[in-house]
């Protein structure tokens, strides 16, 4: 822009350039040689207004063509910028967009695994019924029969199966003689799945200091009243932590280490506070083996009396929630 001001200016001079040469024509009265240099001055004249002309329409030309180049780039500048925009919107609203299908593949999952779930508890139900328990406290062998007294009051009497997890058992009698559970809170109790216990922290990191135990999966099923071992990830990390199970759960049938069921008072263990952990936690107050004739201990001064004690027939009965 400036040149061209420029070259505006420089063709405002023109007139004034030409003005001397149109008077001194005007004012002689030339003739032959005289008119002939006037024409010729007055065609360079001429010649030079055109050169000028001519050089100012090309600098506004290069100057216009500058300007279009330059809005010209700033619009493909602009339209890159807007591409580069809605590519991202693109993207993003695909990514949401596949969010939310892998939500909803998750929500389909979660819902196909909680219908399983219901089957496998309603077929245990059934399985249930029909399983009778493997023994009674009065017939079974007394080293293999298991008490917990519990702190909220009354006996549970568990049936170890040392046929089908001879390793897992022996150290469940291990720690009883060692009077290692005594005193140790239910530190992990889920409704409707299962209450667990075995850690002198509470905490359900801790164990005893004897080595880990190896996996002992078997095919017993998981059913009310099942007692299997707790682990951490690695399959062979038993140790000293069990769980009772409140209703069947089959997902954990070949996971865990099924060693034993509840045989009698099963209701004390229904009885157990719920909570991770729970609020007031319920103790084993004596963890014994029949086999070591040690009386119940004093439930009301643990402060809950004992309840009555739960039959086979009850245990075995169809399960209401």
């Amino acid at each position: 822009m400036p040149n061209i001001l420029k070259s505006l200016a420089a063709l405002s001079f023109i007139p004034m350039l030409l003005a001397p040469i149109t008077a001194q024509a005007q004012d002689s009265t030339p003739t032959g040689q005289s008119q002939l240099e006037a024409d010729r001055a007055a065609g360079l004249a001429a010649r030079e207004v055109e050169k000028e002309a001519a050089k100012v329409r090309k600098q506004q030309e290069e100057e216009a063509e500058k300007a279009a180049k330059e809005a010209q780039k700033e619009e493909d500048k602009a339209a890159k910028a807007a591409e580069k925009e809605a590519r991202k919107a693109a993207k993003a609203e695909a990514e949401a967009s596949e969010d939310k299908d892998k939500q909803a593949r998750k929500a389909a999952r979660n819902a196909e695994k909680d219908a399983q779930d219901k089957r496998d508890n309603n077929a245990a139900e059934a399985s249930v019924l029909a399983a009778p328990l493997v023994a009674t406290p009065d017939k079974a062998d007394p080293d293999n029969i298991l008490f917990l007294d519990l702190s909220t009051g009354g006996r549970v009497t568990i049936q170890l199966y040392p046929e089908i997890a001879p390793n897992h058992v022996e150290r469940i009698k291990t720690l009883t003689r060692q009077g290692f559970y005594n005193g140790i809170v239910f530190h992990r109790v889920i409704d409707g799945f299962m209450a667990q216990t075995g850690d002198p922290t509470g905490t359900g990191t801790g164990g005893s200091d004897l080595p880990d135990v190896a996996a002992e999966f078997n095919k017993f099923p998981h059913l009310r009243g099942s007692v299997s071992m707790a682990r951490a990830q690695d399959p062979n990390s038993a140790n000293s932590q069990f769980f009772i199970v409140f209703y069947p759960r089959f997902s954990l049938d070949n996971s865990y280490t099924n060693f034993g069921r509840v045989i009698a008072g099963m209701e004390h263990v229904d009885s157990i506070p719920r909570g991770e952990p729970p609020a007031t936690p319920a103790r084993i107050l004596q963890a014994s083996l029949k086999s070591q004739n040690l009386p119940e201990p004093n439930y009301a001064a643990a402060g809950q009396p004992a309840d009555r004690a739960i039959s086979v027939d009850d245990l075995n009965a169809p399960i209401t929630n």
